[in-house]
């Protein structure tokens, strides 16, 4: 995590949490998609930094004819991707800035999914409505109450669906967010779960991402009711040389930078 003195690691709710980040990403939107929308692409489903794509993993099945919710779905390129094997997706994200690039890259692709927004704490569909629902480094990281989150999916998801998502691999948060040498050295530790708070010049929060060690991630989950089916740590690609915020050759070969958790809702 970054240090600086308009940064702060301490506790926020969600509506503080909710406020400050569809602020952030509506305002981030455009200059996001300029530095990632080419390698995240229009029509493609890109897991992580890393580059691992659906197309290889294979993570949630096989997606023919299946509902599949996209939560934080950001410029929702993963559903339109999905919607090209033979899926049924709906994208959600809280920021309509992400949306309207969502809207743009399907009139540019041609392949046009339903887009809402949504608060991914309060899903706005019936139970067991979908029968699978995934999210590549969307929502989860920016709810203060991410066991809640985890509800939330449980409850939409038919019995025997899966629930995929990725998130910053937990052990980032011990280093400051360097891509370079000064990202090698633990500073943090790892069992503090105060997430990371960017300020605005009145002192209020402008940007909060989340904080959870890999065992509170699998309580979270286990008690929403899911079966951990795996945890994939993606591990950096040779001739990969993209750099991504704190992401980098140099680290990625050292430790893992994401964390990808591969869920089911057990039937019966």
């Amino acid at each position: 995590m970054g240090d600086d003195n308009r940064v702060t690691r301490r506790r926020v709710g969600d509506a503080e949490a909710r406020t400050a980040n569809r602020r952030w990403w509506d305002a981030d939107a455009d200059a996001y998609q300029a530095e990632h929308g080419s390698f995240l692409g229009d029509v493609d489903f890109v897991w992580c930094p890393e580059g691992l794509r659906e197309a290889d993993a294979r993570l949630l099945g096989d997606v023919t004819g299946r509902q599949v919710l996209e939560v934080g779905c950001g410029a929702a390129s993963c559903a339109r991707w999905l919607a090209t094997q033979g899926a049924r997706p709906v994208a959600v994200d809280l920021s309509a800035g992400m949306l309207r690039h969502a809207a743009q890259a399907s009139a540019r692709s041609g392949v046009r999914v339903p887009l809402a927004q949504a608060d991914a704490l309060a899903l706005p569909f019936a139970d067991e409505t979908f029968d699978t629902a995934c999210t590549a480094f969307g929502a989860v990281p920016f709810v203060e109450d991410s066991a809640a989150l985890m509800h939330q999916v449980h409850r939409v998801l038919r019995p025997g669906g899966r629930w995929v998502f990725s998130v910053t691999h937990p052990m980032r948060w011990i280093f400051l967010d360097d891509p370079g040498e000064g990202g090698l050295t633990a500073v943090h530790s790892y069992f503090d779960t105060r997430p990371y708070v960017e300020l605005d010049e009145h002192g209020r929060a402008s940007y909060v991402e989340q904080h959870r060690t890999l065992g509170d991630r699998v309580r979270e989950l286990v008690d929403a009711g899911f079966r951990l089916l795996d945890l994939v740590e993606p591990e950096w690609p040779e001739g990969h040389e993209g750099i991504w915020g704190q992401w980098s050759p140099l680290r990625g070969r050292l430790f893992p930078g994401t964390a990808i958790f591969v869920t089911e809702k057990p039937t019966g």
